[in-house]
Parts: C-alpha cells; sequence; structure tokens
C-alpha cells in the first residue's frame, strides 16, 4: 500500500511525496489506520523503524478534519507530544512542520535550558502541537502558564528513555491535569514491567503493535568489534577517520569528560570534531547539530543522553568508542546510522576491561557480535603511526585534560551547594 492510497489529506500527501514518503514502514502500516479511528495505540518498536512519522501524519489528518473545534480560544492546545531530550524535542516538531508545511498548522518546541519567557509569550497565541520534554511543560503548567484541560491527543515518544531519565514523576503529575477523553500514543523502544505498568495507565482499550525483530538491530547496520586497549583507542579512532574523509562519523563515548578528552586528542591529530552532552548551553548543541546535520562537521563525539536525540540523515559510521554500561544503549547507539532505507556501519571498541559489558550486550542480542579482527603487525603500526606527533605534545595534552576534569569538579561543587 501506498501513502497515495490513504484517506489522508491532499495536502498531507503532497508534502509526503516532496519527503520521498512513498510506503509505510511497518510501524506506521499498523499504527496509522488505528490512531485514525481515534483508539489508543501502544507501540513497541525500534529506533529507526519510522515512529515519529507513525504518529505524526495520522496527528495532522486527524488536527485538519478538527480544526474549527481546536482553535476554541486564544490559548488553544491540541496535541501534547513528550520527548525525552531537548535534540528529539526539535527534531520532532520539524517533522510536524515538514509534513505540515501545506497545513494551516502551528507547532511548538518546548524545552528547558533557555529562557521560559518567550515561550510563554508564544503559548498564549495557542498551537496546534506542542512537542516538549516532561520537565519544562511540568514547570511552565506549575506556574499556570499552560492550560491541559482541553489536549484531545496526548504522544508519549520514546518513553523508556523518559523513564531513565526520571521523568516518571513529571508525566504522572501532568496526566492529573489532562483530560480523561482524550486519545493516547504511547511509543517505545524497549518493554519492560515499569514501562508497561505507566502504559496501562495511561492508555484505554488500546490497540497493541510490536514490531520486534529477532535481531534487534536494524537489518541495514553492519556491526563489528574489535579487541583494542583503553589506552590505544584513540590512535584507532585516528586512524578510521583519517582513512575516511568524507565519511559522517558519530562517535560514542561514556562520559561528559571523555567527550572532551577525545576531542582534544583528535584536535591534536589536526581532526576537527564536535561534543554534544549535558554541559553544553542550548546554543552549542543546536549550532554543533546544525553543522553536523549539513555536512560542516563530520564527526561529532556525544554521550548516551544525546543517543536517541540524534537523528541526522546519512550517518556513514558509528563508532562505539566506549561500550555502553547499559546493554540497550547498544541498539539506540548503532541505530543512528543505516536509518530507513539506508545501509551504515558501526565498529566498537573492546578493551579488556569492557569484556564483561560486551559479554551482556551479546546476551541482549543473542549472539555474538563480529569481531574486526586487527592482526599484531596492524596493531603496532597503527600506534607508531599515529604516536609520533601526539607524544611529541603529551604533556600538555594532560594538562588540558586536566584543566577540563578541575573545571567540572567545580562545577559540581558548586550545583552541590546549591
Amino acid at each position: 500500500m501506498k501513502f497515495e492510497d490513504y484517506h489522508i489529506s491532499r495536502k498531507i500527501k503532497d508534502s509526503l511525496a516532496e519527503l520521498a514518503f512513498r510506503r509505510p514502514t511497518d510501524i506506521q502500516y499498523k499504527a496509522i489506520h488505528p490512531i485514525l479511528k481515534g483508539d489508543d495505540v501502544l507501540a513497541i518498536a525500534q529506533t529507526g523503524t519510522g515512529k515519529t512519522a507513525a504518529f505524526v501524519i495520522p496527528t495532522l489528518e486527524l488536527l485538519t478534519r478538527n480544526h474549527a473545534k481546536t482553535r476554541n480560544d486564544d490559548s488553544f492546545i491540541h496535541t501534547i507530544v513528550m520527548e525525552p531530550t531537548r535534540e528529539l524535542v526539535i527534531q520532532v516538531a520539524e517533522v510536524f512542520r515538514s509534513v505540515g508545511k501545506y497545513l494551516d498548522v502551528t507547532v511548538l518546541g518546548l524545552f528547558g535550558g533557555v529562557e521560559q519567557d518567550p515561550q510563554i509569550a508564544r503559548l498564549k497565541h495557542g498551537v496546534d502541537v506542542l512537542v516538549c520534554t516532561p520537565g519544562r511543560l511540568f514547570d511552565l503548567v506549575s506556574q499556570g502558564h499552560v492550560q491541559l484541560n482541553k489536549i484531545q491527543i496526548l504522544v508519549l515518544d520514546e518513553a523508556d528513555q523518559m523513564l531513565a531519565l526520571g521523568f516518571i514523576n513529571d508525566i504522572r503529575q501532568l496526566i492529573k491535569h489532562l483530560p480523561r477523553n482524550r486519545q493516547t500514543l504511547f511509543f517505545s523502544a524497549t518493554i519492560n514491567q515499569e514501562i508497561k505498568d505507566l502504559a496501562y495507565s495511561l492508555v484505554t482499550k488500546p490497540v497493541k503493535i510490536e514490531i520486534s525483530p529477532k535481531d534487534p538491530v536494524s537489518k541495514h547496520v553492519d556491526h563489528y568489534v574489535s579487541y583494542i586497549e583503553m589506552d590505544d583507542k584513540r590512535f584507532f579512532l585516528e586512524r578510521i577517520i583519517k582513512e575516511n574523509p568524507d565519511d559522517k562519523i558519530l562517535v560514542f563515548v561514556r562520559t561528559k569528560i571523555r567527550a572532551e578528552r577525545v576531542k582534544k586528542a583528535m584536535e591534536r591529530a589536526d581532526i576537527q570534531c564536535g561534543t554534544i552532552h549535558g554541559d553544553k548551553t542550548q546554543q552549542e548543541r543546536n549550532q554543533v547539530m546544525r553543522d553536523f546535520r549539513d555536512g560542516t562537521l563530520k564527526i561529532l563525539i556525544a554521550t548516551d543522553v544525546s543517543a536517541r536525540g540524534i537523528d541526522i540523515p546519512n550517518i556513514d559510521l558509528v563508532i562505539n568508542y566506549d561500550l555502553p554500561e547499559q546493554t540497550e544503549n547498544y541498539v539506540h547507539r548503532v541505530g543512528r546510522t543505516g536509518r530507513g532505507d539506508k545501509f551504515g556501519k558501526s565498529i566498537s571498541f573492546c578493551s579488556k576491561e569492557e569484556r564483561p559489558l560486551l559479554q551482556e550486550i551479546e546476551t541482549y542480542l543473542t549472539k555474538p557480535i563480529n569481531e574486526l579482527t586487527i592482526d599484531v603487525g596492524t596493531y603496532k603500526e597503527t600506534i607508531k603511526m599515529t604516536s609520533d606527533h601526539t607524544q611529541e605534545s603529551i604533556s600538555s595534552l594532560i594538562a588540558e585534560l586536566e584543566q577540563i576534569e578541575e573545571v567540572d569538579r567545580k562545577k559540581n561543587k558548586s550545583k552541590k551547594r546549591k
């Protein structure tokens, strides 16, 4: 079935055609019809399956059908879409705007880390679709700036990550302000008892959809592991980047400090990198994402908090510089490449200390990850090739890294005092 055959607005069909959306993915095919019928939906589908369009398309269609009824006062809000991160808020809001470009639809992205006064001023004029993080929405509801009693559709996207980030209490408090007679769409990449409990407290007689292939990693991603010692990882990262100068590469590390360390190491090798993590201002995060999206920046180093917030087309390679401590995050990381009908590749660096993490990941995947073998000669050659210029400035590099750690320690102490 093609989107052209769906009973949706011609304007939506035109925008989908311009976006090269011809046929629905599995999750879109199974979700769009029940959403259009007004059913609640509980959907479990891995990253990269097209979940966002699965709720954006029917939500916009329902909005066009009921437009007159939804704009009944100056501060109307028709649909709330909750997302776990600022990056996802920005990206999902953009999908709503792109698919609804020919519709008379207003979309607002609402998140913390920026001044709230401009957001409050915008809300006073009403919005059709409010895409937001639960924390900022809860703040504005508590202050009386947002009324939720006329919401018709509630979407919880990436629900498992919202729980992991500690948004559960904000979500439960927000639900108290929503009308009972609403449509609820619940989307999650993974499912456990806590997620089930939350889902069934929100939905009513839902249509249950589960897209769960035997291999949770997309079939469009070739993923490998190489055994590299912790102190040698920077040499292999440098080599891979220099051997693939035209590739858009996303590198995942475990901590914010580590992200800056790796960036400094690459800069010593004349490799330009950007970083994205929790210590970055919203302006810095927006800028680095724009640069990475348009190709101005080829290498982006990120922490797991950003794993699901990066929906950038045509990422050629994902490198797990550090293995994730939460096994599910492996799937979310490698899912940043090979999206839609594109093909991608992922390489994980595994040190001796990380072998237990690798075993947990392989148990979760129910099969071993293919090893990308590095023979002894190549291993030594890589370190020799890349270490000459690095060793020359190792003392200054260490000094800079210690400076970064000291600044971070002072920040943490200041936060604790507050």
